[in-house]
């Protein structure tokens, strides 16, 4: 006789993720509501615990903890190396840009800090910027489709395609790449790569005028989200929102200019804020806006490292991307943290290590999802209930990062 493995309980769930809010301590007025985890417009599993007051919300209660990625647990029994494919799950729509910043890290404690080809750095940056590129394509496509506009998400879907495949075509996958490597790459760039990715780039420039015009200048769009959803600059540091969530907020902070690592501090670019053009600063618009003008700055310095990757460190029969790369990693004892500017904000690592073993002692990541969300319950009480989405969505979430 088969023993019965599971039996359902309705009150399963309540114990495994009670409410914080009990329905018998509510106002007559007061009703809780669940939205999520799943739903489209929480941009993954998260569950969101409202109360509300009619129309008008009362709280919003964030409730984690559905994808159980346990990262720093992987990371703490596998070797640096190893530790990558998992790195490029935290946040899968920006799998290269965490790579970059773990392995950066790596490198520090390793003293390869600055001294690798010149070539592999421009790569790095070129195929991050074109990561970042894509990542925002998801943030504002999805964030139109989140409040009624369905033609700028299969516009910039389609666009970010161009890009998958470019990366598809480098490293063989389409988001979860394995490609920056501790001391180099996986790969040189394809013969032709360089010359596709222009033809996009130029492709590319008239397209993000139509997505200005078709979204952040539109009317219904500004009304939805001008005075929406407002962060203040000193809840924002207080907080610890890094990214666009905070440079939405009026302050000019990015770690490729404030830690100025890798080639960054030899490119020419500009760190966008919001200024409440259309409203309030720091307001859901604000934040949609910095994201396209960041866009604008990353083609910029994709032109930029194409303009030196086929230039004065163009590919040569010599170069090995994989020549520096170490057969054993197993860094001196010391406890180390390095950031590095993701899309969503600023992505750190927190190693220790004891000089004897290859697999570290400690990795903790502070990922920037989970700070941006734990404003969300501030800058959303006494907002509508309809606005609540638009207030999410504008915060740009990823929750592979969030649930560890």
């Amino acid at each position: 006789m088969k023993q019965i493995q599971y039996q359902y309980d309705p009150a399963h769930f309540r114990r495994s993720d009670p409410n914080k809010y009990n329905s018998s301590k509510l106002k007559s007025e007061e009703m809780i509501l669940s939205l999520g985890p799943q739903h489209p417009s929480t941009h993954g599993v998260l569950r969101l615990e409202v109360i509300s007051d009619g129309e008008l919300i009362v709280d919003v209660v964030p409730h984690l903890g559905y994808l159980h990625r346990c990262f720093e647990k992987h990371a703490e029994s596998l070797a640096f190396g190893q530790t990558i494919p998992y790195i490029d799950r935290l946040d899968y729509l920006a799998a290269m840009n965490s790579e970059h910043a773990y392995v950066m890290g790596v490198e520090k404690m390793l003293d390869l800090e600055g001294k690798l080809p010149k070539r592999i750095e421009y790569i790095r940056v070129l195929v991050a910027e074109l990561n970042r590129l894509a990542s925002h394509f998801v943030a504002i496509g999805t964030y139109g489709l989140d409040i009624g506009a369905y033609t700028s998400f299969l516009w910039l879907m389609r666009d970010r395609e161009h890009i998958q495949r470019l990366l598809e075509w480098l490293c063989g996958a389409r988001m979860l790449y394995n490609y920056i490597w501790i001391g180099g790459l996986f790969y040189d760039l394809p013969v032709g790569f360089e010359e596709r990715c222009l033809e996009f780039i130029n492709y590319l420039k008239p397209k993000m005028v139509e997505i200005r015009e078709l979204i952040i200048e539109n009317k219904i769009f500004v009304q939805r989200t001008a005075n929406i959803g407002v962060l203040p600059l000193d809840l924002a540091i207080n907080y610890g929102c890094t990214g666009p969530v905070l440079r939405g907020s009026g302050l000019k902070f990015d770690l490729r200019r404030v830690d100025a690592y890798s080639v960054y501090p030899e490119l020419d670019f500009d760190i966008p804020v919001g200024k409440g053009e259309m409203g309030t600063v720091g307001d859901c618009w604000d934040r949609n806006f910095v994201r396209v003008l960041e866009c604008d700055e990353s083609i910029k310095i994709i032109e930029q490292c194409l303009v030196q990757l086929m230039g004065d460190h163009k590919r040569t029969l010599e170069f090995n991307p994989q020549a520096m790369l170490p057969k054993k990693v197993r860094p001196q004892a010391m406890d180390l943290y390095f950031r590095a500017e993701n899309p969503k904000g600023e992505l750190g690592f927190f190693f220790r290590t004891d000089g004897r073993s290859d697999v570290p002692l400690r990795v903790k990541a502070r990922a920037c999802s989970f700070h941006n969300l734990s404003v969300v319950p501030e800058i959303s009480r006494g907002a509508m209930l309809a606005d609540l989405v638009a207030i999410v969505g504008s915060v740009d979430l990823v929750m592979g990062e969030v649930d560890r």
